[in-house]
């Protein structure tokens, strides 16, 4: 029937802490300081307000597993997609495992912008395979054939390169330098400029007037 917290506020090494099957209504400004905790149990009270709630334990972030069911919160629609994102550290959400897709879509729900992001990017995404394997469910029964490449010269300004084309997107290359050599040929056109900005007043300068004007010069450098 335990329903104030204050008596824990000198426990700041608690590890563990089971307050489960209680009367509790309320935990703001009684645990926020056990910052090592690993383990809290707060199931079969009655919290009701789930912000309030999952602010008290941002600052745990060695905690490892929650229990907050059977509190009013928890009939929220989006609870468990709420504490997810706002508690990352949790692994063991009301017994149940968090699983990385709940991870992502929590991220689309309260952050959508840096869910954009990182997908705009692939992160998460990469396969991480060497240049002589397959990725997929089967196996290949043939050995890798060396892609075949045949070299056509193009002219970009003054330069002349060299573009290879693969007859087969879908064979491995035997030779890692030559994936590295049609990744080089490939690339997009890059573009740089540099200013000197030694030869630019300074605010102060403006105002004073002390050094007078010169045109800005601005360098710029293209190449593939």
């Amino acid at each position: 029937q335990i329903q104030d917290l204050t008596f824990l506020i000198k426990n700041y090494y608690l590890t563990e802490l089971y307050l489960n099957n209680n009367e509790l209504t309320d935990i703001s400004g009684a645990l926020k300081h056990l910052c090592s905790l690993q383990i809290l149990f707060l199931h079969n009270n009655e919290l009701k307000k789930l912000g309030k709630t999952v602010k008290e334990l941002k600052g745990m972030i060695s905690l490892q597993t929650l229990n907050l069911f059977q509190n009013p919160l928890a009939y929220d629609p989006d609870y468990r997609l709420y504490v997810i994102y706002f508690l990352p550290s949790v692994q063991l959400l009301d017994r149940k495992l968090v699983t990385q897709r709940e991870r992502e879509s929590a991220l689309h729900l309260y952050n959508p912008k840096r869910a954009w992001v990182m997908q705009s990017i692939a992160f998460g995404k990469r396969v991480d395979t060497s240049l002589g394997t397959t990725v997929g469910s089967s196996r290949c029964t043939q050995p890798a054939r060396r892609r075949i490449m045949p070299s056509v010269l193009k002219w970009f300004g003054n330069v002349q390169v060299m573009d290879l084309l693969c007859s087969s997107c879908r064979v491995p290359f035997e030779d890692p330098e030559d994936a590295v050599l049609v990744r080089a040929t490939t690339r997009s056109l890059m573009e740089f400029s540099s200013v000197d900005w030694n030869k630019l007043a300074t605010c102060q300068e403006r105002r004073l007037k002390n050094k007078a004007e010169e045109p800005l010069e601005k360098l710029t450098v293209q190449f593939r």
